[in-house]
């Protein structure tokens, strides 16, 4: 067991109330009274991951250009400047974190002041050990419940294809077991990993494998596909903004970066980031630290990057499409995903697995795969890779057969006449673009209705 998880089960046992997210968390606080430092250094030292204390404003907010810190605790009456004012203008130039303010005065227009300025919450003095506790498990947890929905509204909206099995590498050929062999070498090291492969052949897959892995799969795991997001909005949704940064910039916003604070960041179709977003991306790579669009301030970061692309970045670089600097830079240990054609016997196996799975997502009776059938699943080329396998069994269970056609698709290798090798061809391409008849079409180069037609007349 590591020392940072043996500490998160002792100091959970010991204060069962405030839960494991006080023991992970970095806690800044700013007092100018040495007694009340004291108090509160004795008070949560002990129960958190990280403690900073600050005399004043001016080192805290030194304390904030090096480290990030998930709370900060500030007293409102200060010589040089009050808490209230130096609240607001950390908002202004880059402060993310909760704070809560500390004051012996609880007068109407200072809590208004608060709260404009950003303080989530207010301890009147004097206060118990266990009324702050409580407080800053409240902001833990509502950072954790904020970046929790971002991420999974963000997956929903970014993801079209609900693969099963995300979590795991299935298979037993040769090829993939190289593969969960060297992800199972490099998961407990902070090296950053490129994965390479076709579309569909579970590079996800692999990336939340390797966090699962990890000494961070308590932490988030956060995938971003960069080739889903437009390309005037990627900075801010990667790296955040300020409110008033942009037009429609109605309030601050952490990005995908700091949700994954602790954690891994997967970037897919890393190939698609545009030329300004890769120096960014560069710079954080190089100085761990992230700039949030409109602040004056860069943010620590302390991050795991899990890069995945199914185009060939050396030709992207020749073709000055993609920064040399920044490939040699993510280039530290790739690790390619085979094509499911080249897993001998996993065809079979996903089958099986996916019919189990996918009939009783769909409350649908399971077909039998019976020799022909797993004949036909080991002979096909699979051009689609694991996500075609998949959305063949999901086919297959709604009409309650295997698709017709499928065994002489399977058997492409065979020859046929020319009516057989049109309809393989039209299925199989059909099957990459995942059903979508149009795009099927426009990469045929005919029309929508001759692939209705010859589907309906397949069909009858």
């Amino acid at each position: 067991m590591s020392t940072e998880a043996a500490r998160v089960l002792r100091d959970t046992s010991a204060d069962p109330e405030f839960g494991p997210w006080l023991a992970q968390a970095s806690i800044l606080v700013v007092d100018d009274e040495p007694g009340m430092r004291n108090f509160l250094m004795r008070t949560l030292g002990p129960r958190c991951r990280q403690l900073e204390l600050a005399a004043d404003t001016d080192e805290a907010s030194r304390k904030l250009d090096q480290n990030h810190f998930d709370v900060v605790i500030l007293d409102n009456i200060m010589p040089k400047k009050n808490g209230v004012e130096w609240l607001a203008e950390q908002r202004a130039i880059g402060f993310f974190a909760d704070a809560i303010l500390m004051t012996a005065y609880a007068d109407l227009e200072t809590a208004i002041q608060a709260l404009r300025a950003g303080a989530v919450d207010f301890i009147l003095k004097p206060f118990r050990s266990n009324q702050l506790l409580n407080a800053v498990a409240r902001c833990l947890d509502r950072i954790r419940l904020q970046r929790e929905n971002y991420v999974l509204r963000y997956e929903l909206k970014a993801t079209s294809d609900h693969i099963l099995l995300r979590d795991r590498l299935i298979g037993e050929s040769t090829a993939i077991a190289r593969v969960r062999e060297t992800i199972a070498r490099v998961a407990p090291l902070p090296t950053s990993v490129l994965l390479t492969g076709q579309s569909g052949t579970g590079k996800e897959v692999a990336a939340r494998s390797l966090h699962t892995l990890s000494d961070r799969a308590a932490k988030p795991f956060v995938p971003v596909n960069c080739g889903a997001i437009p390309a005037d909005m990627i900075e801010s949704e990667l790296f955040g903004h300020l409110k008033g940064a942009f037009t429609g910039a109605e309030r601050a916003r952490e990005g995908l970066f700091l949700h994954a604070q602790g954690g891994t960041l997967f970037l897919d179709e890393i190939s698609e980031m545009p030329p300004a977003t890769q120096s960014k991306l560069l710079r954080v790579l190089e100085d761990r630290k992230v700039r949030p669009v409109g602040s004056e301030r860069e943010v620590p970061v302390d991050l795991r990057f899990v890069f995945a692309t199914n185009a060939e970045l050396e030709k992207e670089v020749q073709a000055g499409r993609f920064r040399a600097d920044l490939f040699f830079r993510i280039n530290v240990m790739q690790i390619h995903l085979p094509p499911l054609k080249d897993r001998d016997g996993d065809a079979v196996e996903l089958a099986v697995l996916f019919m189990k799975k996918l009939s009783a997502q769909l409350a649908m009776p399971a077909v039998p795969i019976d020799e022909a059938a797993r004949r036909a699943l080991s002979a096909y080329d699979w051009p689609g890779n694991v996500r075609e396998l998949r959305n063949l069994i999901e086919r297959t269970l709604i009409l309650g057969r295997f698709p017709d056609g499928f065994g002489q698709a399977a058997a492409g290798r065979e020859g046929g006449s020319l009516a057989d090798v049109e309809r393989r061809h039209i299925l199989s391409v059909l099957a990459a673009c995942n059903g979508q008849r149009d795009e099927a079409a426009r990469q045929l180069g005919i029309s929508r209705k001759t692939i209705d037609r010859k589907l309906a007349a397949w069909d009858g």
